[in-house]
């Protein structure tokens, strides 16, 4: 009688395992939303094995440190450090060595294990899952109690599974971040193309307009371009047109936003900037230019390349979309009138 009631018992749990299994599958393939998709992976491993607390987190190896994506159960304080470097000799540590699934019982009893952040959470005892795309360990699935755990190693089989399934959300995700990123960037220089300009422009005009901040656009034009690629070929043309994406980001700051507007002519959009400041972060982009282009060529031209700028501003230069567009070409084109090499404003 005992034994068919223990039977029964693994019986009730396989069948439980493989509804959280299945469950976790129709939350996998029905959203690409990363962060709401490893929640509920988190929310179903937790209440699989009856734990209070957890957390799932993805790895960057090449910067060894997690970053918290998901979290049930624990104080504001824990998990406010959202972002943590693998320490060597810690369980992360150990977890990412192994290659698999790492137990802790007892944390008391683990004389390697001192985070003192999950100590003072009163921590006592973790499975840490790794998170498996091919080879590559990517994140890592937590599942914390408060008191010393012995666990089962059907319920461990399974959550190797719900494991699988967190990496395989990753791969999702990242597919389809990936798949969003080519349709608004350029292929060649990897700035954002000229559709996406349109609708940054659009915005951060209004945006500019609402808040009655000032907003400026910097048109860049390679000179003498198709006489670049006529001298030296069309694959080193297309060399110049990459040496320009990269001078812009090193030069212009963050918050700027930087597309390819066409052929050999780039644009960038600078919130809150007044035009003074505008042509000065102009004229640091055309020296830049003009004086590491040659060396980014590696030696394969005498001569690097130069580029002719325009600089408009709202209000000052017009105060639509089509008014800055007309009034910023229009000093872009006086600037190569006047010598090439240049930037020029009102």
């Amino acid at each position: 009688m005992n034994e068919d009631k223990i039977k029964r018992e693994q019986l009730e749990e396989e069948v439980r395992g493989l509804k959280n299994v299945l469950e976790v599958a129709q939350s996998v393939v029905s959203s690409l939303d990363l962060d709401e998709v490893l929640q509920d992976i988190l929310n179903h491993a937790m209440d699989f094995v009856g734990v209070p607390a957890g957390t799932i987190a993805l790895y960057d190896k090449k910067t060894n440190r997690l970053t918290l994506h998901a979290h049930k159960g624990l104080s504001e304080a824990f998990v406010s450090h959202d972002r943590w470097s693998v320490k060597k000799g810690g369980l992360s540590h150990k977890m990412l060595q192994q290659g698999g699934l790492f137990i802790i019982d007892d944390t008391r009893d683990a004389d390697f294990f001192n985070n003192p952040l999950a100590i003072s959470e009163g921590i006592r005892s973790i499975i840490c899952i790794p998170l498996i795309l091919g080879k590559d360990i990517v994140g890592a699935l937590y599942l914390d109690d408060f008191v010393p755990r012995n666990f089962s190693k059907q319920n461990l089989d399974t959550l190797e599974i719900f494991g699988s399934f967190a990496a395989l959300s990753i791969k999702n995700a990242k597919l389809h971040a990936q798949t969003q990123q080519l349709a608004v960037t350029d292929g060649l220089t990897g700035l954002y193309n000229h559709r996406q300009f349109k609708e940054f422009f659009s915005r951060e005009l209004s945006r500019a307009r609402r808040h009655k901040k000032h907003l400026s656009v910097i048109m860049f034009d390679i000179d003498d371009f198709k006489k670049f690629n006529d001298t030296y070929g069309h694959p080193l043309g297309d060399r110049v047109l990459q040496i320009v994406a990269e001078l812009l980001p090193q030069i212009l700051r963050q918050g700027d936003i930087l597309c390819r507007y066409g052929g050999e002519e780039f644009i960038a959009i600078l919130p809150e900037t007044c035009i003074d400041k505008a042509v000065a972060a102009a004229e640091r982009v055309r020296s830049a230019v003009e004086t590491d282009s040659i060396k980014m060529l590696n030696g394969q031209t005498q001569t690097g390349i130069t580029v002719s700028i325009g600089v408009a501003s709202y209000p000052a230069d017009g105060d639509s979309v089509t008014d800055l567009l007309s009034s910023v070409d229009k000093l872009l084109y006086k600037a190569k009138g006047s010598g090439k090499n240049r930037v020029y404003s009102n």
